[in-house]
Formats: C-alpha cells, structure tokens, sequence
C-alpha cells in the first residue's frame, strides 16, 4: 500500500512539476513588466520634453485654487500619445491611490474622443453618456486594462480606459492632437480645473474647436433642475467650483 501511494505521488509530480515551472515563468514575465501575448513596452510618440513640460506643471498648478476637497489638491497626471500609449504618470502627496487607473483612463477618453476638428474633455462627455443622452452606452466601450492596475506597470503599454467626468483634456500641438492628459485624485470638477490649467500652461491648448464654453472644451456647468443628460454639460460638484 505505501508503494502504491509512493508511485501515486510521483505521478502527480511527474504531472504537476512542468506546470509549476510554466507558472513561475509566467510569473516571472509579468513581474518584468511584459503583457501577457508577449507584447513588450514601445516609445512613446510624444516627445520626452513635451511630456515633463506637461508633467512639471502639476506641482505648480495644484497650489492655484482648483477648488475641490484639498488644498493643495493631490493628484495623479498621466500623459498618453495619439496611439494611447502610456507616456507618463506622476502624483503629488498622498493622492488616493485609485485615482492612478482613473488619470490613465482619463487621459485616454481625451485623446481617443477629439480630433483635429473637434477637442471633447472628458468633462463634456458628461451629460451626453447619461440615459437619454446621445451617447448613451459609450461608458462600456474601451475598457481599462486590469493587468496595469499595479502602480509600477503600463508605461510603454496602451492601457485603454474610459471615463465620462472631469479631469481628461486632449493635448494639442500645430493643430493636430497630440494625445491626452488625464487627472484624478479630487472632484471630478477640481481635476477639469486643474486638466485645463496645466494644457494652457504648456502650451498645448489650440484646440480648433470644442462643444463647452464659449466653443472651447471647457466645463458648462448644469443649472438647477436641469436634466443631467443636457447638451455637453457637467454637474457642480461643491461651493468651491472654479471655471478656469
């Protein structure tokens, strides 16, 4: 009987080894900061000194009043090129760290939602995803990449993601769009604040044309009693709201 149970043992292990040894490789792989297929992280398209001319403005901007429930605001900014790739993500203090999926997914909106026609925010897409709205369901498209949930992956990578809220500006140079910044980490408002305020700062704000404010793609707030799926508009989200 323990012969049989010897024998029977080392079947399994006989069976089981290869597939361990598969599962540590894999392992092993995505630790290294691989996809899953064998894809493997590419340059972003965006020059390196346009992404931290974007990026350097956070510091500065977060201290100006966006608005919001802390000041200074804390935040996650995320750079995507035209193609979606993840070209940049920073934060600032002890920014909440949910908000860093949120950021990549809003800089993606951005990017994926304007073209050299039309520049939409994420805060114009608002009102038009709710029920009723023209765009209803757009919410489900496009979904983020769990694999990049990890806050050391997705640089180099295309980690998708939409969001429907402030906070997600489209970066436009020579009339062209050049790709998207996202960023998240205090109300949906506060961060469309503070979107808009690092594009101008860098220059990266001619858009040809938007469905917000005064035809730019700057947030138009809801009027009490308004319905939510009105035109390209955005709730207030507390006193402190700003239009920047």
């Amino acid at each position: 009987m323990r012969q049989f149970k010897y024998v029977e043992e080392a079947t399994m292990l006989k069976w089981l080894v290869p597939g361990i040894a598969v599962l540590f490789a894999s392992t092993a792989a995505h630790a290294d900061g691989g996809m899953p297929g064998g894809d493997s992280p590419q340059t972003c398209a965006i020059p390196a000194a346009t992404v931290n001319a974007v990026q350097s403005t956070l510091a500065q901007v977060v201290q100006l009043g966006n608005g919001g429930l802390f000041s200074p605001n804390l935040m996650w900014s995320a750079v995507v090129d035209r193609t979606g790739r993840l070209c940049s993500v920073i934060k600032t203090g002890d920014a909440w760290p949910g908000s860093r999926a949120i950021a990549i997914a809003k800089a993606s909106t951005a990017n994926d939602f304007s073209n050299d026609q039309l520049a939409l925010s994420t805060v114009n897409l608002y009102a038009p995803t709710q029920p009723g709205g023209s765009l209803y369901g757009l919410n489900n498209s496009n979904p983020f990449n769990p694999f990049f949930l990890p806050q050391n992956l997705g640089v180099g990578f295309v980690p998708g993601g939409i969001i429907t809220f402030g906070g997600g500006v489209a970066l436009y140079s020579g009339g062209q769009v050049i790709g998207g910044l996202g960023v998240s980490g205090d109300t949906s408002c506060a961060d469309h604040a503070i979107a808009y305020r690092m594009r101008k700062l860098a220059g990266l704000d001619g858009i040809p044309a938007g469905a917000g404010l005064n035809g730019t793609d700057n947030i138009v707030y809801l009027s009490p009693g308004e319905p939510p799926n009105t035109g390209f508009k955005h709730p207030h989200c507390g006193a402190s709201d700003i239009t920047p």
